[in-house]
């Protein structure tokens, strides 16, 4: 057999090398290959994936160092816990309750014996917090928006959606086999081009997908501008509301309040991963489209239920944002601070979502960058190909209610030594990515 390092000639290689030439490759040479990549960012130092946090999911948190196995204390500022429920104590007495007034699990899917009062009072707080007439609850997000897409739409219908969507409403359009299109991102004009097309087609129904807050560049959908488009063409807007639930809107109730949309969008799913910092996921629409998917979607169908303490958890969540309303206040001051300081330094960073991306600019070692931020004690994101395009690599920095000032000036002041280390230009980067964001 031909090792993988003929194929890459040299230790500078990526995953670029095997998800090319991986096409060729026997499953033993592709995970040989994959197992050197790994072993030679191990021995740079340069691989932050699955570092191994051993405390709360707070605004610091213990680490084991994976180069020295030491613990170290190091500011997150890479979790979606927003609004720092993780470790609220009224959410952790609930959980508590939860486990000894319901056992640890139910095993069992929701149709046949997964399904408790617990689970109904969630369901009702969520159509209620969308408000819809119902909502139901998967046992993971990414099984919410794949049950979602392909269990309500079929062949006959035509889905039309944002071209930065997540991987998991892609893979239920794959499932559905509907009919797709992709619109520029946020772009309602070629959206509305792509509508005028899709409506001359022969099809049953349409549908339009688009994310309230994307994860990737955390800018909004403009919803106040695709709703009506939806509207004039007789489509059905599907929301994936993930990073804007709890976070956006006055009261926290997601994208929709923001835009002063509540009750208009016809399906909206979200995540209990991000603001209320366990998992699973939910759909919130119509009766009729609720009844409809707990029997169609597949992924409800063939999962077992959340565990009650994670329902308890979620509905603690929900009490917190209503009874502690200064806790999204916090957020969003954190955010506009955190966003104001990285403008001083020449970033071109919107400040309405609780993440910031910071591109990095041509010729940066983004691993390299990565390891000088894990060095000074700063817990961030590097999005590396193929999560996003090679020339779209970025850091994403995910902001908490309860991070402090002077977390944020540690952070700020990181992201000026790690882009000065690495020989990187803020101001000309700043120019190329605001013209990009104004494309």
């Amino acid at each position: 057999m031909t090792t993988s390092s003929a194929y890459h000639g040299g230790e500078n290689f990526d995953l670029r090398d095997i998800l090319l030439k991986g096409r060729t490759l026997r499953l033993e040479e592709r995970t040989a290959f994959f197992q050197e990549f790994l072993g030679s960012m191990r021995e740079r130092g340069e691989n932050s994936c699955m570092r191994c946090i051993n405390s709360p999911a707070d605004r610091e948190v213990e680490v084991v160092d994976p180069a020295t196995w030491r613990r170290r204390a190091m500011l997150m500022f890479g979790s979606n816990n927003y609004l720092g429920l993780a470790t609220h104590p009224y959410v952790q007495k609930k959980a508590q309750e939860a486990i000894e007034e319901f056992g640890i699990g139910l095993g069992g899917p929701p149709l046949l014996n997964g399904y408790t009062t617990l689970h109904r009072s969630l369901e009702e707080r969520l159509a209620a917090l969308k408000g819809t007439e119902d909502a139901m609850v998967f046992s993971s997000g990414y099984g919410a928006n794949v049950g979602l897409v392909s269990g309500l739409t079929s062949r006959s219908d035509i889905i039309v959606y944002d071209a930065y969507s997540h991987a998991s409403f892609c893979d239920g359009v794959k499932l559905s086999g509907a009919q797709s299109f992709l619109f520029s991102h946020n772009d309602t004009g070629n959206l509305r081009l792509i509508l005028n097309q899709a409506a001359n087609r022969p099809h049953n129904d349409l549908f339009v997908g688009v994310e309230g807050v994307y994860s990737m560049d955390g800018d909004l959908a403009p919803l106040d501008r695709i709703l009506p488009l939806c509207r004039e063409y007789g489509a059905h807007l599907i929301v994936d509301d993930a990073h804007g639930t709890g976070v956006m809107g006055a009261n926290g109730r997601g994208t929709g309040e923001h835009f002063g949309l509540e009750g208009t969008i016809d399906i909206t799913m979200g995540t209990f991963s991000k603001a209320f910092a366990v998992s699973g996921g939910f759909v919130a629409a119509k009766k009729p489209i609720i009844d409809y998917l707990r029997y169609f979607a597949r992924s409800y169908m063939f999962s077992a239920s959340l565990p009650p303490v994670v329902i308890a958890t979620v509905l603690a969540g929900l009490d917190v944002m209503e009874r502690e309303p200064e806790r999204a206040k916090r957020l969003h001051e954190n955010i506009e601070y955190a966003a104001a300081a990285l403008r001083r330094l020449g970033f071109h960073t919107p400040s309405e979502s609780a993440i910031i991306p910071l591109r990095v600019p041509p010729g940066m070692d983004i691993r390299k960058a990565a390891k000088g931020f894990h060095e000074r004690g700063i817990f961030v994101n590097s999005i590396e190909y193929p999560a996003v395009p090679i020339s779209q690599q970025r850091f994403r920095i995910s902001i908490m209610a309860t991070h402090t000032r002077e977390d944020i000036d540690r952070l700020v002041n990181a992201v000026q030594e790690v882009w000065v280390e690495t020989g990187s230009e803020i101001e000309e980067y700043a120019n190329e990515t605001k013209q990009s964001h104004a494309a």
